[in-house]
């Protein structure tokens, strides 16, 4: 009888699986598709940081798609922050390397069939900076993973590493194009979620993608590519819509291989590699710096001609540019959230001392051609301290109010629904004191990561637990509406309603109406 019940427990013990979550200091091994893993224990969260999801895309795996990570059998620890990748401007301290496609991930589960709603972080800065290490504390999940969530952060590839298209590139892929290796990345992270997340009580089933700036200009973007189909469940795109409105930001950039390749072939020129026998093999025998050196990187508004590596609609991952798949309803049907801040252009202003009248009608030049006298009486400055304020407004309508509104409207045609807002709190940070309500100034308060010391207040503290339950409460059933919550109703164009958090949560309409109307008219983009 002793040996029967012995044989039972044996057999127990090998049917579960290993991500019990016993430890108070220290949770149990988790046992990954790929191997088994350790963490480490915060205030009562289980946290596993630099998680490999793809194997590193160093050498010949260098400009392709993300590959299988190799298998392991000793338990990995994952208690550090991996490398953030090779970028140039370094916003984020720490080592880089282009060995660098690994994610994070923060949970409450105590069990793994629990079973909890997933957020998927990914990170902005221009699609050539940032890092899901960038947690110190902005990034950080435990306060998101408090509200009774899973939350994954994650890397992917920047820069002419994660974006260059190069025809000779093109030839040797299998799908004939170059390109969107970054949101390849994303791609297989979420597929890494799908195979793994429910050894960290996640619900694979309840995925909600998040992302600001470059990051929401990904979920946007991740809505339309058919490769992402079925990873996912929600979305949430903060400040950056699916490349529209990109073209007010840098027109040189706007999504055409063909005029990207010509970036990706002038950047090799400028390395040297066009004129060796093999360029593939001088091109990866470059190292990452000297790739991301080269590049420009540029967030600088008036520089139109610099060298600059984001998304291209190549025909396989993008197949369509989204003003097309938008407006043909060709986008997954999942519940959205999409909106903007008051001062989205601040940013790029910030060390700019020489606005006069005259450069920004060259400014406007640029983006709005024969329209831009137009784009003067919509957005007008007769003097040169009025020239800000008007390029604050064109980029916080042309790159993020518009394109998200543009969204919104086309979930229209679907059975999910999309959810608009606008952002106006001005804390008393340095930062907002000096740019407004930011590209990025909500951040701290979704994620829950401020301090008083930073000059937040108790107005801060309140509007960042509202911000973090209608957050987690969409993430949990796809309506952020809750308990104890203001009302915030599904958008619909007749009413064209959107929430406002600011000093106080409140619902509003037709935000910025004539604007957006005008860029919609002026978009470079046509429905195919």
């Amino acid at each position: 009888m002793k040996i029967l019940k012995l044989t039972a427990i044996i057999l127990l013990l090998i049917i579960l699986p290993i991500g019990v979550f016993a430890d108070e200091k220290k949770p149990d091994a988790i046992q990954l598709d790929s191997g088994p893993i350790s963490g480490k224990v915060e205030d009562g969260i289980s946290v596993f940081l630099g998680i490999p999801y793809t194997a590193p895309p160093i050498g010949e795996l260098r400009w392709k798609p993300p590959q299988e990570v190799a298998s392991w059998t000793q338990a990995r620890t994952c208690t550090d922050f991996s490398p953030s990748c090779p970028q140039k401007k370094q916003l984020v301290t720490g080592k880089f390397s282009e060995d660098c496609l690994y994610l994070n991930v923060w949970t409450t589960a105590k069990k793994p069939d629990e079973r909890l709603p997933v957020m998927v972080w990914i990170h902005g800065g221009a699609f050539n900076f940032g890092s899901a290490s960038q947690s110190q504390p902005e990034f950080n999940g435990k306060n998101l993973a408090q509200k009774g969530v899973v939350v994954v952060t994650i890397n992917y590839r920047l820069g002419p590493l994660g974006f260059l298209v190069h025809p000779l590139l093109s030839k040797e892929s299998a799908h004939n194009m170059s390109g969107n290796y970054g949101l390849l990345d994303q791609i297989a992270a979420l597929k890494w979620v799908q195979k793994n997340i429910a050894a960290f009580g996640g619900n694979p089933d309840r995925v909600t993608i998040f992302g600001q700036s470059a990051g929401s200009r990904s979920v946007s973007l991740l809505m339309i590519s058919p490769l992402s189909a079925g990873l996912f469940h929600r979305a949430i795109a903060k400040s950056g819509g699916p490349i529209i409105g990109s073209e007010y930001l840098s027109p040189a950039f706007n999504g055409n291989m063909a005029n990207v390749s010509k970036m990706g072939q002038k950047l090799t020129a400028k390395l040297g590699c066009d004129k060796a026998e093999d360029v593939l093999a001088a091109m990866r025998a470059k190292s990452a710096r000297e790739w991301v050196e080269a590049a420009d990187c540029k967030t600088d508004l008036f520089d139109d001609e610099a060298l600059f590596f984001a998304p291209v609609f190549d025909g396989w991952v993008l197949p369509k540019n989204p003003l097309a798949a938008y407006s043909g309803g060709q986008q997954h049907d999942v519940p959205i959230i999409v909106g903007s801040t008051r001062n989205e252009g601040n940013l790029y202003l910030a060390d700019e001392t020489d606005l006069s009248v005259e450069k920004y009608k060259s400014f406007l030049k640029s983006r709005f051609a024969d329209n831009s006298g137009k784009a003067f009486e919509m957005f007008p400055a007769y003097k040169a301290k009025d020239v800000a304020p008007a390029i604050d407004s064109i980029v916080t309508v042309a790159a993020n109010a518009q394109p998200a509104r543009l969204v919104a409207q086309s979930m229209e045609r679907k059975k999910s629904k999309a959810y608009l807002y606008q952002f106006t709190r001005l804390p008393d940070t340095a930062m907002a004191r000096k740019l407004g309500v930011h590209h990025g100034v909500e951040l701290a308060y979704v994620f829950g990561n401020m301090n008083k010391s930073d000059g937040y207040d108790d107005t801060d503290m309140e509007l960042s637990k509202k911000m973090m339950d209608y957050w987690v409460n969409f993430a949990k059933t796809g309506n952020p509406n809750g308990q104890g919550l203001v009302d915030w109703p599904a958008y619909k164009s007749k009413s064209d309603l959107n929430l406002e958090f600011s000093d106080t949560i409140h619902t509003n309409k037709h935000l910025f109406k004539k604007e957006c109307d005008f860029i919609s008219r002026q978009s470079t983009y046509r429905s195919e």
